[in-house]
C-alpha cells in the first residue's frame, strides 16, 4: 500500500496512505470492513479506530440473533413470556424500526424471522416449504403485533422474532460515521461489506467515487457515484438463490405472501442521507414491482435510486446528479 505507518492488532489493521489518509479494515458481521479518514496525527487517528471498531463489535454482539446471549436472541427467546428492558442503543434502534415501519406502509419490517427460518436459505439442500407452513409462520410475523414502550420490548407471541441482520449493517455504518466525526474528522468514508458512508471529500477529488457492481459482471463496476455526506447502499436477489422444479427462489422474502419476491427487478441501489434508510429502501423496492419500487424511492424525500432489470436501468429523478461523469 505504500504506507507510512503500519499497525496490526487482533482486531484490525490501521496504515497511512500516501495520500495522508487513515485506513482501517476488520472483518465484522460477516463481511470485509474498510475505514478511510483524514485526521492531523497517528494518536488521534489510532483513538478513532479503536472507538470505531469496539462499537462495532459491540454492535455484533447485542444484536447478532446467531449469538444466544444477544440482545436479540433474549427478546426472541422471551417471546410470548415476558417483555425485555432497553438501553439507549436499544431504544434508538427499535424507534428507527418504527418510523421505517410506518413510512414504507410495512414494507420495512424486521420481525420476518419466522419466515427466514422456515425457508431456510443456509441449508445445503434448501426445499419449498408447504402452503399450511408458511401460513402458519406468517402469523407470527407483523411489526404491529410488537409491543414497543420506553423501557420495553415484548414480543406477544411464541415463535415471534426479531432479525436485524436486513438492515443492522447499515445501521452500524451511520454509526461508524457519527464516531469519527465525533473526533472533528470532517473527510472519511465507511464501508461494511459495501453499505458506505461519506463525509466531506478525499484528498484528490472534490467527492468520494463509489463504485456500483455490475451483477451480471461480479467484482467489475458498471457505473460510478460521486459523494459527499450521503450514504449508498444495494440490495439484490441475485446472488443467494436456489432452484427448484425449473423455478429460481431468491433469498429475500416478502412478507405480505411467505413467498421469496417474484419482481424482474433484481437490483437496487439507493443513495440517501443516511445509510439505513438507503438500504431499506433499497430492500423494500424490491418487493414491489418496478415502478411501484421507484415510486417509493421517489417519494422519500431526499433520497434517489437505481432499479435494475435484465433488460435495462431505471432510476429516479434526480439520481443522475450523482452519477459520475468522468468514468
Amino acid at each position: 500500500m505504500g504506507a507510512l505507518m503500519k499497525h496490526e492488532s487482533d482486531s484490525h489493521a490501521i496504515a497511512q496512505r500516501p495520500d495522508g489518509f487513515f485506513e482501517v479494515s476488520f472483518h465484522a458481521m460477516g463481511t470485509h470492513c474498510i475505514l478511510l479518514y483524514d485526521c492531523d496525527n497517528e494518536r488521534l487517528a489510532n483513538e478513532v479506530a479503536l472507538e470505531a471498531v469496539n462499537w462495532v463489535r459491540f454492535f455484533e454482539r447485542r444484536y447478532s440473533r446467531f449469538l444466544k446471549d444477544s440482545f436479540v436472541s433474549t427478546v426472541n427467546s422471551l417471546a410470548g413470556v415476558e417483555p425485555v428492558a432497553l438501553e439507549e442503543e436499544d431504544r434508538r434502534l427499535l424507534g428507527l424500526c418504527q418510523s421505517l415501519n410506518f413510512i414504507t406502509k410495512g414494507l420495512f419490517d424486521p420481525t420476518t424471522l419466522p419466515l427466514s427460518i422456515l425457508w431456510d436459505f443456509k441449508r445445503k439442500s434448501p426445499e419449498v416449504p408447504s402452503e399450511i407452513k408458511i401460513k402458519e409462520a406468517m402469523k407470527r410475523v407483523g411489526w404491529n403485533r410488537v409491543v414497543l414502550k420506553q423501557d420495553e420490548v415484548f414480543l406477544p407471541h411464541s415463535g415471534m422474532g426479531l432479525d436485524f441482520g436486513g438492515f443492522g449493517k447499515e445501521y452500524a455504518v451511520d454509526r461508524v460515521i457519527e464516531i469519527i466525526n465525533s473526533f472533528g474528522v470532517g473527510n472519511a468514508m465507511v464501508n461494511l461489506g459495501g453499505d458506505i458512508h461519506t463525509l466531506g471529500r478525499p484528498k484528490d477529488a472534490a467527492n468520494w467515487i463509489i463504485g456500483i457492481e455490475n451483477p451480471k459482471e461480479p467484482g467489475r463496476p458498471s457505473f460510478a457515484l460521486e459523494l459527499s455526506g450521503m450514504a449508498v447502499a444495494t440490495s439484490g436477489t441475485y446472488a443467494r438463490f436456489f432452484e427448484k422444479e425449473q423455478k429460481r427462489y431468491s433469498h429475500l422474502i416478502d412478507h405480505r405472501t411467505g413467498y421469496p419476491v417474484s419482481s424482474n427487478v433484481f437490483s437496487a441501489s439507493v443513495v440517501s442521507s443516511t445509510c439505513l434508510e438507503a438500504g431499506a429502501l433499497a430492500t423494500c423496492s424490491l418487493l414491489c414491482e418496478r415502478k411501484e419500487g421507484l415510486g417509493l424511492i421517489e417519494n422519500y424525500f431526499g433520497a434517489e435510486g437505481c432499479l435494475r432489470t435484465d433488460q435495462s436501468l431505471y432510476w429516479s429523478k434526480g439520481f443522475d446528479q450523482f452519477i459520475c461523469k468522468n468514468q
